[in-house]
């Protein structure tokens, strides 16, 4: 796959992201602008802009991406639920949730699942994608099999491997077992450390189908260069 994808198939691979709190509006207009123009797949935004994300790329084939219970998974269900139902309704139609994870590392597999649930009938109900991100840099890797099995139980989209919070981004390994234990049927997102389109071609080969990261626009650069 990663030897026959040219840069606008990468391109619709890449998540455009911009998280961190003191994010500016002029900085997300210019995430916005980039992404029309490279056709990525979404911008990944905090729920405070995606109304105006959703403006600026109204009548373009990029998605509008936001994250919710964000970045440590600790919210309730019904305020994940709550929050993904207000972020639909401001215009979002790709939602990255974090899992339960203290629920995960406890044991309590029905907790986890009922958690990711919540989200997943919110957004099915409304047309939209839920990705559940997993923070690989907490889970044994037993857990990051287990939680890959509840998001899939639980009727999500795609697996994540981290927030850009935590201790640790995206591995190789990492995705590779979590692409072992989702099989074909959900899709895999890396996301946390990617800069380059090495790194790029690196998760694209270990199984993963979708690409968060704020360098989208270097990345496909250093793709078209090769």
């Amino acid at each position: 796959m990663t030897l026959n994808l040219n840069a606008d198939g990468l391109a619709r691979m890449i998540d455009h992201t911009l998280l961190k709190p003191q994010a500016t509006e002029e900085q997300i207009r210019q995430l916005c602008a980039e992404a029309r123009g490279h056709e990525f797949a979404s911008v990944c935004v905090n729920p405070t802009w995606v109304a105006l994300c959703a403006r600026l790329l109204k009548d373009s084939p990029v998605a509008v991406c936001t994250v919710i219970g964000f970045p440590l998974g600790a919210n309730t269900p019904d305020v994940k639920a709550f929050e993904a139902e207000r972020c639909i309704g401001l215009g979002a139609t790709e939602l990255d949730m974090v899992l339960n994870i203290g629920a995960l590392k406890s044991g309590d597999d029905q907790a986890v699942e009922d958690d990711i649930a919540a989200v997943v009938s919110v957004a099915h109900g409304q047309g939209a994608t839920v990705k559940v991100i997993i923070e690989c840099a907490y889970l044994s890797a037993a857990e990051k099999v287990r939680a890959c099995a509840l998001a899939a139980a639980a009727g999500a989209d795609f697996v994540k491997t981290s927030t850009g919070f935590g201790p640790g981004g995206a591995t190789v390994e990492d995705v590779a077992l979590m692409r072992q234990a989702v099989g074909p049927a959900l899709g895999v997102k890396a996301a946390g450390g990617i800069k380059t389109a090495a790194d790029a071609r690196a998760m694209i080969a270990a199984g993963a189908n979708r690409l968060g990261a704020s360098a989208g626009v270097q990345i496909v650069r250093e793709w078209q260069a090769q």
